[in-house]
């Protein structure tokens, strides 16, 4: 045989010598066959490296499909690499396998992921975020597979959500910054067209402070990633229009971090001339020289739980429909 052509299943039943019926059998683990002839048949397709088609088969309506896919906005931030990971864990676990989408908080792209993917006859949805197009809604509810929601916490999904109160953990930044006697206060993120969990905090954040009776300065969003660089030039665009911040919250942590730089750079203390909040207890703040005052949000197990939520639909067990993971906010020394 060439070595770049593919093997067939007939291929594989002529050279174990059984019929291609008990070749596939075999392979489905369907029973009615020895295990000398289970034998000669793996042998074979060890052999002569036979992939099957398990697509085809679930087209064919043989067996059920264990594809989930899963929709999150992009790899470049690591909070939703650890809630991948989280996923692909529990799912390879139960031999089920990930389809992964990226959608760049796009609704239209979500969108057309989601029409490709239910075309592959998935055994489940795992989408990001609560915003969705009314095509995207109307395909997933009509899909009859489980789908769940993950990230931001919503009391009426689609069918069943995991995630957090985003506007509750901004208010809780909020007053805890107010609590520590600060009165005028900034704000540094990025920009999404498309609702989101990032702009849920800032709204919590604003009202903590409206509820103190602070002043929050225009916010700086940017159309771009939330990473260090941003987080620098931000800041220095910020403390350029309002002189008189006292406390920077930003969208994440990395946002976080470039803020600190640059106020060191031009020769601010932290937290004596200006103090520094983030979001998310990433990575980074774990080697700062000081303690970053953040929040810290169980991503690996928000992964974790939607899967769980999936596979046990699948199995056909009581799934509890709403599952708040809750935050944690961690008081560091970069604010007084």
């Amino acid at each position: 045989m060439n070595k770049n052509s593919k093997v067939s299943l007939a291929e594989v039943a002529a050279a174990a010598g059984v019929s291609k019926m008990t070749a596939s059998r075999v392979l489905r683990e369907e029973g009615g066959y020895s295990e000398q002839t289970r034998e000669k048949v793996m042998a074979e397709v060890e052999r002569l490296g036979y992939v099957p088609n398990r697509l085809a088969t679930v087209f064919a309506g043989d067996t059920s499909s264990t594809f989930v896919g899963v929709s999150i906005p992009g790899l470049g931030n690591e909070i939703f690499t650890q809630v991948l990971e989280g996923i692909d864990r529990k799912l390879g676990a139960y031999q089920h396998q990930t389809m992964l989408g990226m959608n760049e908080h796009s609704l239209e792209q979500e969108e057309r992921w989601i029409e490709t993917v239910l075309s592959w006859k998935p055994a489940g949805l795992i989408v990001t975020g609560r915003a969705h197009s009314p095509k995207a809604v109307h395909m997933m509810r009509g899909a009859g597979i489980p789908v769940v929601e993950i990230w931001d916490y919503n009391s009426s999904p689609i069918d069943m959500c995991v995630g957090l109160d985003h506007f509750d953990s901004g208010y809780a930044m909020g007053r805890h910054l107010a609590e520590r006697g600060y009165q005028r206060f900034g704000y540094v993120g990025t920009f999404h067209q498309t609702a989101n969990a990032a702009a849920a905090r800032l709204s919590g954040y604003r009202q903590a402070i409206e509820d103190a009776g602070g002043t929050l300065v225009q916010p700086v969003l940017l159309r771009d990633v939330p990473g260090f660089y941003p987080g620098h030039y931000g800041t220095e665009q910020l403390l350029a229009a309002h002189r008189g911040v006292e406390v920077i919250y930003y969208q994440n942590d990395n946002l976080a971090v470039g803020g600190i730089h640059y106020c060191q750079k031009i020769g601010m203390r932290i937290p004596e001339d200006i103090g520094i909040a983030g979001w998310g207890d990433m990575p980074v703040a774990a080697i700062q020289p000081v303690r970053l005052t953040s929040t810290a949000v169980p991503n690996l197990r928000i992964g974790q739980l939607a899967a769980e939520m999936v596979l046990s639909r699948i199995q056909g067990r009581v799934v509890e429909k709403n599952r708040d993971v809750g935050h944690v906010l961690i008081p560091g020394a970069t604010v007084f």
